[in-house]
């Protein structure tokens, strides 16, 4: 039986249905070489077969072949591979896909529970399970050159990492962080966990949903005190659903990423807050 399908995209944990079977891919590794396993599920059987290939290399689905033709990455959890039914002697056609570069982030170690019972002590409260547990691996971490996630301005620099248990060095410090960066602009329901350039990264310290926020620089005006307070985090916007999806969504900045020069006519704005949110 032929498939009613030429060529089909597979986003990351999403089968898709080409006719005679379901195709899925399990996992993506950019390598060298980009591989993936894909996952080819026939109609009339309750057996699925698994088949590891590489870009460009084929593999069977039923009486057919299939290619895997492309992958194009947003980050490491967010993907989408695409495949194509291949005819006798076709040519392959070069990928175009972009790939995601992984995140190049120096952990500066590990916590004991000691230390992260201290550190909440002299917080005032717990620190949120899934951030906990990323620091208590980590204690922070360095990026090795400058990080960002693609539409949102915000720039992870080396000398402004995420911040960890370094009571020895304040500006790396947690709790040194709450004081001078949290406590002039936002409420003690919010933790701040970096201080990039273009404004900070906060978490929730009354939700255990780990979802990590941004508020821009130019949002962090005003008197000191609740009202203000209250009216900048209305301004918070979500940028990842938890403390390793964000690492997973942090990308190390190239030239070609940034967006194009546009040229404005004299008296125009454009304002920098004005981004898309991304998928937290």
């Amino acid at each position: 039986m032929r498939s009613f399908t030429e060529i089909t995209s597979i986003p990351n944990n999403v089968p898709v249905d080409i006719g005679h079977a379901r195709l899925a891919v399990r996992w993506v590794n950019v390598g060298p070489p980009v591989r993936a396993e894909m996952v080819v599920m026939p109609r009339r059987s309750e057996e699925s077969a698994h088949h590891e290939v590489t870009l460009g290399e084929t593999f069977p689905v039923g009486e057919e072949t299939w290619r895997f033709a492309d992958l194009d990455m947003a980050s490491a959890d967010q993907w989408k591979v695409t495949v194509r039914r291949v005819d006798e002697n076709e040519v392959l056609e070069p990928p175009t896909g972009h790939l995601w570069k992984p995140a190049r982030l120096r952990p500066y170690g590990q916590l004991d529970e000691a230390q992260l019972q201290s550190v909440e002590a002299a917080l005032g409260h717990p620190l949120p399970p899934d951030y906990r547990d990323w620091l208590r691996r980590n204690n922070g971490a360095q990026p090795e050159v400058e990080h960002h996630i693609p539409g949102v301005p915000f720039t992870l620099l080396p000398e402004r990492p995420l911040f960890g248990v370094h009571p020895q060095y304040p500006p790396f410090d947690l709790v040194h962080a709450q004081r001078v960066h949290r406590d002039p602009w936002l409420s003690p329901a919010w933790l701040v966990i970096a201080n990039p350039s273009g404004g900070l990264l906060v978490i929730s310290t009354q939700s255990s949903d780990g979802t990590i926020y941004f508020v821009h620089e130019l949002d962090l005006l005003g008197p000191p005190g609740p009202p203000a307070s209250a009216a900048r985090e209305r301004k918070l916007r979500a940028v990842a659903r938890s403390t390793g999806y964000f690492i997973g969504r942090l990308t190390p900045m190239e030239l070609d990423q940034l967006p194009p020069v546009q040229m404005l006519p004299p008296g125009a704005f454009t304002d920098p807050r004005n981004y898309e949110d991304g998928q937290p």
